[in-house]
């Protein structure tokens, strides 16, 4: 999409077209925003695979197994194995987890990166071994390469509430911390050196407004705290947004999200009021409890806050439901509540599923409709199944309903919902026509998606090109046409397809009656000369 992964699916490119792996660049110039560690692992892959949309997930795709493993072995040392592997299950089929791997940003890397260094934390705590600490500094590493303090706060963090919990003060003081510390300096040092030698060697460069930045400053202490406070250059989305995390949150971890909530209310509630109770597997852990407060006031009242901060809560809160489940397994009036929460989450979740595709983009495919039988088939077994108690009823439909959701999302939503955005289709239409070294963007023209399907750099008009005399390709808006006639270009063959900015879905847009109305129409035009 021409957002984010489009944007960082491009700088990637421009690494791989260019052989330079230090310098981040992006259609507006010199880049500092992101560190590499996202872009150097596409671009890899673009060297293994070559560039196709599968190359720069398929990185992200392999850290979300590592990270879905993690929470499984770290829920295992908190609790046991049957709330590690229950853990993992939850996390893989939240709804954020799933779309992380569809709309790749930093994000599923970022949280496979946090739940890895927390599980090698805690488990040093718990058996002492030098290879952990090693893990820990390595995965708290690659969260900072990958998108800054988060990813080394989020863990440290948590081992903190975790030593709290279990009131081992000389842990807190343990010099083997030092290693850690240490190793992650190490590992964190060659994007350090790389913001170092595209910035603090060149002052006269300007990012994203800011002349002058001192990148090792930037990358080691300004990135997280600019966006916190709402800096200018980022802007104040979602400033007064006081509920932001509650309804964000209620859709981001559907179909677990109203059993989290639960399950946190009743940990806060026993950490500010029951008595003190021995240590053991039933017993809930600090860990995951201060994770997600300290992540969910920290986003909630940050003055930027977008939807996709949301899923590095993944391990906190698969572990929160997932021992909330466990532990009332045998609890015969929790079980009929979990299983009335988790059928009506379900059912919204399929619902949405059925409004999405028969009215706004009704299923055209026979071998879509074979799929969504299948599918419905899996939902109703587990529904109506004895076999199965409510407990597991309140885990299998939801999971079956999810893959149903994600089924359609993939096969039919999506695919039908990218050919309103003109990139991809365009650079389709003119592949072996328009050569992309020949092709150049007006002004406030923007589309990651086809500098990505045609495999090339972005270039932008300038008059020079006019005056050479040489013919070349100019790709602009419909709404651009007068400043275009303007010119005085002569314009041969033309392409033109439909536009729309389709990570802002509007109701009108969404209505098959009124669609038309709202596209734009990117055009692609073949200027051999001037009139």
């Amino acid at each position: 999409m021409d957002n984010d992964s489009g944007h960082h699916a491009d700088i990637a490119l421009r690494m791989y077209l260019t052989g330079d792996y230090v310098t981040l660049y992006d259609h507006r110039g010199d880049y500092i925003d992101k560190p590499h560690f996202l872009f150097w692992t596409s671009a890899l892959s673009y060297h293994l695979f070559g560039v196709t949309s599968f190359a720069y997930r398929f990185p992200s795709f392999l850290f979300t197994i590592l990270g879905t493993y993690s929470i499984f072995r770290l829920g295992k040392e908190l609790y046991g194995h049957e709330t590690g592997k229950l853990a993992a299950l939850i996390a893989a089929s939240s709804f954020c987890y799933i779309l992380a791997n569809n709309d790749v940003r930093m994000d599923a890397m970022l949280t496979a990166a946090i739940a890895f260094a927390t599980w090698q934390l805690v488990a040093y705590v718990h058996h002492k071994k030098f290879i952990f600490l090693l893990g820990a500094a390595l995965g708290m590493a690659i969260g900072f390469c990958t998108k800054g303090h988060v990813g080394l706060v989020t863990p440290a963090a948590g081992i903190f509430f975790y030593i709290l919990f279990k009131k081992d003060w000389r842990l807190l003081f343990d010099w083997h911390w030092l290693i850690v510390i240490f190793f992650f300096a190490i590992f964190i040092s060659p994007v350090v050196y790389c913001y170092y030698l595209q910035f603090n060697l060149h002052p006269e460069k300007i990012s994203q407004g800011i002349k002058g930045v001192n990148g090792v400053k930037y990358i080691l202490w300004s990135h997280s705290f600019d966006r916190i406070k709402g800096a200018e250059r980022f802007g104040a989305v979602g400033k007064e947004d006081h509920f932001f995390f509650l309804h964000t949150f209620l859709w981001t971890f559907a179909p677990w999200c109203f059993v989290a909530f639960i399950g946190l209310f009743i940990r806060l509630k026993n950490l500010l009021f029951a008595k003190p109770a021995p240590l053991g597997p039933a017993k809930e852990e600090w860990l995951s409890t201060g994770v997600f407060v300290m992540l969910a006031a920290l986003i909630n009242f940050s003055n930027f806050k977008l939807p996709h901060y949301l899923p590095i809560l993944a391990p906190a809160t698969a572990l929160i439901v997932s021992h909330l489940l466990v532990s009332r397994w045998n609890d015969e009036r929790w079980r009929k509540a979990f299983y009335i929460i988790q059928l009506s989450t379900s059912v919204l979740l399929l619902v949405t599923a059925a409004f999405v595709n028969t009215w706004a983009f009704p299923v055209k495919s026979t071998a879509v409709l074979f799929g969504l039988i299948f599918f419905l088939v899996v939902v109703f077994y587990f529904l109506l199944s004895k076999m199965y108690n409510n407990i597991q009823k309140s885990i299998t439909i939801p999971v079956s309903a999810i893959a149903l959701f994600f089924f359609l999302a993939n096969t039919n939503f999506y695919p039908q919902l990218l050919t309103y955005q003109g990139g991809k289709p365009l650079a389709d239409m003119t592949r072996g026509i328009a050569a992309p070294k020949n092709v150049y963007f007006w002004e406030n023209t923007f589309s990651s998606t086809y500098s990505f399907y045609s495999s090339s750099n972005r270039q932008v008009y300038n008059d020079s090109l006019k005056q050479s005399g040489n013919g070349f390709w100019l790709i602009y808006q419909r709404s651009q046409l007068p400043e275009i006639d303007s010119l005085g270009l002569k314009i041969g063959k033309t392409f033109s397809v439909p536009d729309y900015e389709i990570t802002r879905l509007k109701k009108r847009f969404v209505d098959p009656s009124t669609r038309k109305e709202t596209l734009d129409e990117m055009i692609m035009a073949e200027v051999t000369g001037k009139r």
